[in-house]
């Protein structure tokens, strides 16, 4: 072992052994109460959740009489918060002594924001209510009124996201997260991060079926999460306790489309449990290439997915979870059989497929302590990530794969009623191998890196007007020696071990300028409260394998990016209607790009930090939602990209962008209406989407073969769900209905008009 491996390792034990010698807290509090709707009925399945400054103390669900309780909680101050679909209370500040018990009368409001207690803004859980940075939450809920079957229908209905799929059910999905790369969003899955290493990721391999919430966080999150968090964080959260139940799905439709899934979850005791699983597939487009009119084949591809979660809890408030996912996928690829705009389309391709799997692990353990301020708690986290991928193609098969492990201790502290700081260290070790990356005489050779980082952060909330935080992360990034290659076409010398660090700072405040008030009655005012909020910071993407394999610069530095944003956020005809309105800039520097004659004046090397960006913009959002079932929700983002020129004084840009080009594939004008009627015997869902002209690349040669406009496009979805008996339901559900012909990615056509059907099934909710 190293001495840099061994000083991590005996850190992370040392906040372990520290956390043992603390005194356990002492559990004796109660919180008891009903919850009711706003006509004074009870609120079954109701998550009401106890925050303090150290995050998540308890959970319970409320019964059939909307009743809860919660016993053996910690003495101090805390956050009430109720979670129901529909429904919206304001958290309930209760200061709990150590023989307490507290009984409270809930009545929850019709609202267009659910409540949450969110897991990805901040190194603790915090109310979304409460949260300064800008975060969308999609729940199961919305999830299954709108019939969203991938990740990539969620991640659409999100302002400032721009989500490109490369042809149809079956292609490959890509994020760009206000104006960022497509490797620009870091993605976890349960607390685990699933990014291949340098941060790619394809949103078509993740299911639905069995997510609980989907958190997004815009802007950069490096000082929280590190490297590959520099546009934003997906948070995909599965279901796991509550009451018991079970649920099975089936669909089928057009394209020889076909989706199955089961799951089933529930709690026993101390024990939280749940386990799912999922298989979908489809055939593709199978008709004639507009490219060259000749018939597509091998379009096709299934997905298959399952896992399991379960966790523990101790009455003296321990915890332990643990959880396994694994994925697979075999797809074709016919290739861009669409727009051909210099003729290089070479026929459809009948060869080239694709097959992937990963398998992703995790555990956590958590320890509450008192004898240090108000208490706090201390986690360690384990994560575990490989992803393979076998491609082949007409030139022969190709491999790669992307291996993490990761271990993070981090303590929580609750220094007083209003202040809460956290401090840690996390380590991960990434190997990433490719048919393409090899040595002289050794063959493929695998680049290794080892990432530590320390990290604090601070959360200050004086009052329920105002809360601040602010955070910092030094990450040490450490390459392993790489050999030689000896390739013609791109020789590359041999490395000696490289070190990088970096210091990530962030920033954030919310202000509530205007607390609610009875708005909406007669003669009281129509606005209810507003907040302000801004927030600021950098992030930072280490480059990846290939950039690393295909240069002779041993100095390759992180990719980085600067990040600031002011929002407002007002209720309107008190919890009816909601505006909130986000505007932005991102500057990113040391982008790695390829260089060749062009650029030789620039830079001599096949990679290299020499491109920079800006991207700037508005995201605006509104919602409302009526006692009647009726929820309407738009948003709009106007986006302005602009290339730079590249370091060095050339004043020109990477061939062949010209200084002032758009960003490919980034809109400047993108919106999306989505309105749902939910009945007691039905539900109606429509979604509309609209994007403005994009600047893409030539979809054979790439950039190689120019730039070029790709128009813009509306498309209608719309479902129908009807509950024939308790618990089960008829679906039915439309795809793009007025048939619209476009292509999200430049040569790549989308699905035309694409019909789908199914039943599902729910025992026990």
């Amino acid at each position: 072992m190293t001495s840099d491996r061994r000083s991590v390792c005996d850190a992370l034990v040392a906040a372990l052994l520290l956390t043992l010698l603390l005194e356990a807290p002492a559990f004796a509090a109660t919180l008891r109460g009903t919850i009711a709707d706003p006509d004074g009925r009870p609120v079954p399945s109701a998550t009401v959740m106890v925050v303090g400054p150290a995050g998540t103390a308890a959970s319970a669900v409320s019964d059939r009489a909307g009743a809860f309780r919660l016993d053996r909680l910690p003495a101090g101050r805390f956050e009430l918060i109720v979670v129901k679909p529909g429904f919206r209370a304001d958290p309930i500040t209760v200061d709990l002594g150590q023989e307490d018990d507290r009984q409270l009368a809930i009545q929850l409001r019709i609202s267009p924001l659910t409540e949450s207690v969110v897991v990805t803004a901040a190194h603790v859980d915090l109310p979304l209510s409460r949260a300064s940075d800008t975060i969308t939450v999609v729940s199961r809920d919305d999830l299954e009124r709108r019939q969203i079957d991938t990740l990539a229908g969620a991640l659409r209905l999100i302002p400032g996201l721009s989500v490109i799929q490369t042809g149809g059910p079956n292609g490959i999905v890509s994020l760009f997260p206000r104006g960022g790369e497509s490797d620009y969003t870091l993605v976890l899955v349960d607390g685990v991060k699933v990014n291949a290493v340098g941060g790619g990721f394809d949103f078509s391999e993740l299911p639905v079926h069995d997510i609980e919430r989907i958190e997004f966080v815009r802007g950069p999150e490096s000082a929280v999460f590190g490297s590959d968090a520099v546009g934003g964080v997906v948070h995909v959260v599965t279901r796991l306790g509550g009451p018991r139940s079970t649920e099975g799905l089936m669909e089928t439709g057009g394209l020889g489309g076909t989706r199955a899934a089961v799951g089933a979850t529930g709690s026993l005791g101390r024990w939280s449990l749940a386990a799912s699983a999922e298989r979908s597939g489809s055939d593709g487009f199978t008709g004639s290439a507009p490219a060259s009119g000749e018939r597509v084949t091998n379009d096709d591809a299934s997905h298959m997915s399952g896992g399991g979660r379960v966790a523990w809890r101790a009455d003296n408030g321990v915890e332990a979870r643990a959880s396994l996912r694994a994925t697979g996928s075999d797809r074709g690829f016919a290739g861009p059989y669409g727009s051909n705009p210099i003729g290089a389309f070479p026929g459809v391709d009948r060869v080239s497929r694709g097959e992937s799997t990963s398998v992703q692990a995790g555990a956590q353990l958590s320890l509450p302590f008192s004898g240090f301020g108000r208490g706090g708690r201390q986690l360690v986290q384990f994560g575990h990530f490989r992803g393979d991928n076998d491609f082949t193609s007409p030139y022969g098969l190709s491999q790669s794969s992307s291996t993490r492990w990761s271990l993070r201790a981090q303590t929580d502290l609750a220094v007083t009623a209003s202040f809460g700081f956290s401090t840690g260290l996390e380590v991960q070790r990434e190997r990433a191998t490719s048919t393409f990356i090899t040595a002289a005489e050794a063959g493929p050779v695998p680049v290794t890196r080892l990432v530590a980082g320390w990290f604090a952060e601070g959360r200050y909330q004086p009052s329920a007007r105002l809360s601040m935080s602010g955070g910092l992360r030094l990450d040490r990034i450490r390459r392993d020696r790489l050999a030689e290659s000896p390739d013609p076409f791109s020789p590359r010398p041999a490395f000696g071990a490289g070190v990088v660090t970096s210091a990530n700072p962030r920033v954030s405040l919310a202000y509530v300028v205007r607390p609610a008030g009875p708005g909406g009655q007669p003669g009281r005012p129509i606005l209810g409260s507003t907040r302000v909020r801004v927030a600021a910071g950098t992030g930072i993407r280490p480059p990846d394998a290939l950039e690393i394999a295909f240069t002779d610069n041993p100095d390759l530095k992180p990719e980085r990016s600067r990040s600031a944003e002011i929002g407002l956020e007002q209720w309107l005809v008190g919890d009816a209607a909601r505006l909130e309105v986000t505007a932005f800039r991102n500057s990113y520097d040391d982008l790695i790009v390829a260089v060749g004659r062009a650029m030789a004046d620039a830079s001599r090397y096949r990679t290299d930090n020499i491109a920079n960006a800006v991207a700037s913009g508005v995201e605006v959002g509104v919602a409302s939602r009526t006692a009647f079932g009726l929820e309407v929700r738009a948003a709009y983002t106007f986006l302005a990209t602009s290339v730079r020129a590249v370091d060095g004084g050339s004043g020109q840009a990477p061939p062949p962008f010209s200084v002032g080009d758009w960003l490919i594939r980034r809109p400047r004008h993108q919106a999306t209406l989505d309105i749902v009627l939910a009945r007691p015997r039905y539900t109606l869902s429509a979604q509309a989407g609209a994007r403005g002209r994009v600047l893409d690349i030539e979809p054979n040669w790439g950039a190689f073969g120019g730039l070029f406009g790709n128009p813009g496009y509306a498309v209608v979805n719309a479902g129908v769900a009807v509950r024939l008996v308790h618990g089960v339901e008829l679906l039915a559900r439309g795809n793009n209905l007025f048939d619209r012909t476009y292509e999200e990615a430049f040569g790549f056509p989308a699905p035309g008009r694409v019909g789908t059907i199914g039943v599902r099934v729910a025992l026990g909710r």
